[in-house]
């Protein structure tokens, strides 16, 4: 990154989260390649999305995973979906939880939109199988 955050920014703690719900290994990954056309994404990020959304209280993570999932087939951020899939479960969606957000947003959202959410939740989930 290019700056120092001064204390209490909550940069930190969006790291911490950002790596609890997304991996160590995504987390490096996409710092690992940013440059300076992209740090500032990345720094925004870390600040807003993880260090002021993702950190509050008033939402359990199994809830914020459940909203951003259909936020992602809404939109079709499909390789955002995917990662996202993995971090409801290891936030503690169960895949049956994850099915019914995913059979929800074919109403709301499309059925074609859920359809292409089924087949990468089926992807991850089998991954996921493989792993535990």
């Amino acid at each position: 990154m290019s700056t120092t955050p001064p204390a209490n920014d909550p940069y930190q703690d969006g790291m911490t989260v950002r790596r609890e719900v997304l991996g160590d290994a995504h987390v490096d990954r996409a710092t690992d390649a940013s440059n300076e056309f992209t740090d500032d994404f990345q720094e925004l990020i870390t600040r807003y999305a993880w260090g002021s959304i993702w950190t509050r209280e008033g939402l359990p993570r199994t809830t914020r995973s459940a909203i951003t999932l259909t936020a992602m087939i809404a939109g079709g951020y499909w390789e955002e979906l995917e990662m996202h899939v993995h971090a409801a479960l290891r936030n503690g969606m169960t895949p049956n939880e994850i099915k019914e957000v995913f059979l929800q947003s074919a109403i709301y959202c499309s059925v074609p939109a859920a359809n292409m959410a089924f087949k990468i939740g089926k992807q991850v989930l089998a991954e996921y199988q493989q792993d535990h």
